[in-house]
């Protein structure tokens, strides 16, 4: 992957797939690994980007299908990619996620399905309900309905724990 791409292209949409890859994983290896695996997805497929939507959208979509079809082959026991440490200008997202706070919602986002997951993180990304719906290929009028069900979801599970 060339340098300026990955500086252009990926490395400003690195919060994104930190934080797509982290409701994911349930280690620091597997975000690695999972990191790493979007990034080369996006290098390679990036000529099939056709501009109907935003790069950011497109970026969602491409980190969320690496991240679930990884999930169901380890589901399967299968490994595909080996991994090799984060480059270094993610370090320092990655440590924001050190928060008693934040890991407790990570954890709580983790118990939900993995369609559900992509949806809160969408929701907390401030995307439009119709944004959300292109990218997991939904009717965007069941959004909003489905948003208040997995918040009622996260505060029970959050409120348990507490």
């Amino acid at each position: 992957m060339g340098s300026d791409f990955y500086q252009q292209s990926i490395l400003p949409f690195a919060g994104i797939i930190i934080k797509i890859c982290r409701a994911y994983t349930h280690s620091q290896e597997d975000f690695e690994d999972y990191y790493q695996e979007v990034c080369l997805q996006i290098w390679r497929s990036r000529d099939n980007f056709n501009a109907e939507s935003k790069w950011s959208t497109w970026i969602y979509k491409v980190a969320l299908n690496v991240c679930l079809t990884h999930l169901k082959q380890r589901k399967k026991g299968e490994q595909q990619f080996v991994s090799d440490a984060l480059p270094d200008e993610v370090h320092d997202d990655a440590k924001a996620f050190g928060s008693d706070e934040l890991n407790l919602l990570y954890n709580a986002i983790k118990h939900l399905s993995e369609i559900d997951r992509a949806v809160i993180l969408l929701y907390l990304e401030e995307k439009s309900y119709a944004e959300i719906g292109e990218i997991i290929g939904a009717n965007t009028n069941s959004i909003g309905v489905r948003i208040t069900r997995i918040k009622e979801r996260l505060n029970k599970f959050i409120q348990a724990q507490e």
